[in-house]
Formats: structure tokens, C-alpha cells, sequence
């Protein structure tokens, strides 16, 4: 149904811009308003077996699901400052932060840890302008346990873009 809304103003501009009789401005700003309203899309991820579900920021290009067999691993892209991958089991958290540690080509430091989300900076230390964000978040639904990050791109993801990442997935909301 709100799929339909946007649709449906964008129907009246159409029509009220073909009929003349000086509607013309009404019409303009009925598909400005149309513009502006921008709903977010949810994206159910039950096809893939996951009780999960992502919340598409505003904005964005749909969505692209790609299913990676042999690594058991779905992978979210949406233009280029989102991109996800997920997998079903428990995040080894401790593992990950000492290899943070232990990371002799990039200086990291995390800039937030809950205990189920830890985002953290890389940067190089001989360009600091070249500076990576990432997350790693883990999601408990019926017993299940699914972890999910930042997709290996080569393109650096701001701090805002890894936490409207981190925020978008969570447990699929019945229906």
C-alpha cells in the first residue's frame, strides 16, 4: 500500500499536467511532493532460510541479493556506500580484535563495541586520508545466530555509512 501512494501522486501529476486549464503549477508540486516522499523499503531475507530482515536506508537503488554457496554467505549491495554480507553462526569476536591488533600493514582502532556490534577504523599510517570504516554485528533470532558486516568492496565506507549498514538488519518482525 505505500508502494502504491508515490505511484498514485505521480498518476495525478501526470493528469493534471495533460489536462491544461492553468493546472500546470499544481501538478509540478503535486510531483515535487511525490519527489520528496521517500519510503523506506524493507527487504525480507526468508528466501534465503534467514529470519531476518533489512530496512533499505532512504534513498538508495534496490537492492541486490546474491547467494554465495560455497562460502554459505549473502551478500547485500545497494549502490556504492552500501554493501553487506551476511552468515548464519556466532561472530568470534575476540579472534577479530586480535587480529586488529596484531595487523602489521593498518593501524586500527575501534570506535564503538556493544556485545552484539563492534565498529572499528583502518587507516594506513603512511596516508592517513585513506581511512576504512567497518562493522561487525551479531543478530540472535529463534535460536538462531547470524553475523553481519561490511562487504569487502575496496571502497572506504564512512562512519555514517557502516552505522546505517549496521542499523538497517535486524530480526524479521511478524507479520
Amino acid at each position: 500500500m505505500k508502494a502504491l501512494f508515490p505511484s498514485a501522486i505521480l498518476a495525478l501529476a501526470f493528469i493534471f499536467n495533460a489536462c491544461g486549464d492553468g493546472q500546470r503549477d499544481a501538478a509540478l508540486q503535486i510531483a515535487a511532493a511525490a519527489d520528496s516522499l521517500k519510503v523506506a523499503s524493507t527487504v525480507d531475507l526468508g528466501e534465503f532460510h534467514m529470519p531476518l530482515a533489512l530496512v533499505m536506508p532512504e534513498g538508495l537503488p534496490p537492492a541486490m541479493k546474491t547467494w554465495k554457496d560455497e562460502l554459505g554467505e549473502l551478500s547485500i549491495s545497494a549502490g556504492d556506500h552500501f554493501n553487506l554480507s551476511i552468515t548464519e553462526g556466532p561472530a568470534d569476536r575476540d579472534r577479530l580484535k586480535g587480529d586488529l591488533d596484531r595487523d602489521l600493514l593498518r593501524k586500527n582502532t575501534i570506535v564503538e563495541e556493544t556485545p552484539d556490534l563492534l565498529v572499528y577504523r583502518s587507516e594506513f599510517p603512511d596516508d592517513s586520508s585513506l581511512v576504512f570504516f567497518h562493522f561487525n554485528k551479531t543478530i540472535t533470532v529463534d535460536g538462531r545466530t547470524f553475523t553481519a558486516m561490511d562487504g569487502d568492496t575496496g571502497t572506504p565506507f564512512s562512519l555514517e555509512d557502516v552505522k546505517r549498514m549496521a542499523g538497517s538488519i535486524g530480526p524479521k518482525l511478524p507479520a
